[in-house]
């Protein structure tokens, strides 16, 4: 699918409906018609954010795109039954936090920790202490995540580090938001739990 391939398109081959007042249910509509550069416009447009989830949901950056384009390629193969219930952003979000769900769900129950970190160090400080103590803080956070279920870490990603609405969330993994309240809430208390020596 040339859509979801061009991804990384240099600035200069890019389809012209790059300019920000296109929105996003145009390009939707355009896309559906078979638009392929409508498409890649949403692709360019909202790879960089869904990359960042991917990361942080399998803490893995290989595993975090090939996740993201998987995800782009069902969502193109799929916009005929995209009926405009959501916004194109939420439908993919759930797409990929699906994909990300599938994974975490055939790992076994220790998960790689190859994972970039999302945990800055202290400060600006460059000294080799404040540096080690960053990363280990990282590994230490990567190693808590993984001793969440699949639903949990999902929820308590979108949550906490997306920022995103405990309704956004029940709608991106398909729960109630009463389940995803529950869910956030054992993840803090695991996570607070696994790095006490951090707080």
């Amino acid at each position: 699918m040339a859509g979801a391939r061009t991804a990384s398109t240099p600035p200069d081959s890019a389809p012209a409906d790059t300019r920000p007042d296109t929105d996003d249910a145009l390009l939707t509509v355009r896309a559906t018609e078979g638009d392929e550069d409508a498409f890649a416009v949403l692709v360019r447009r909202h790879a960089p954010s869904l990359t960042r989830l991917a990361t942080r949901l399998l803490g893995n950056r290989t595993e975090a795109e090939d996740a993201v384009q998987d995800a782009f390629l069902s969502a193109w193969r799929r916009l005929p039954e995209f009926q405009g219930r959501s916004s194109f952003g939420t439908w993919i979000y759930r797409i990929v936090t699906n994909r990300c769900l599938n994974v975490l769900r055939a790992r076994r129950p220790t998960a790689p920790l190859e994972a970039v970190g999302d945990v800055p160090a202290a400060e600006h400080s460059t000294s080799p202490a404040r540096i080690t103590e960053g990363r280990d803080a990282a590994r230490a956070l990567r190693e808590a995540l993984d001793l969440l279920s699949a639903e949990q870490r999902a929820c308590w990603v979108l949550r906490e580090l997306d920022g995103r609405s405990y309704e956004f969330v029940a709608e991106t993994v398909g729960i109630s938001q009463e389940a995803v309240r529950a869910r956030v809430f054992r993840a803090r208390r695991c996570l607070t739990q696994a790095l006490g020596a951090w707080r």
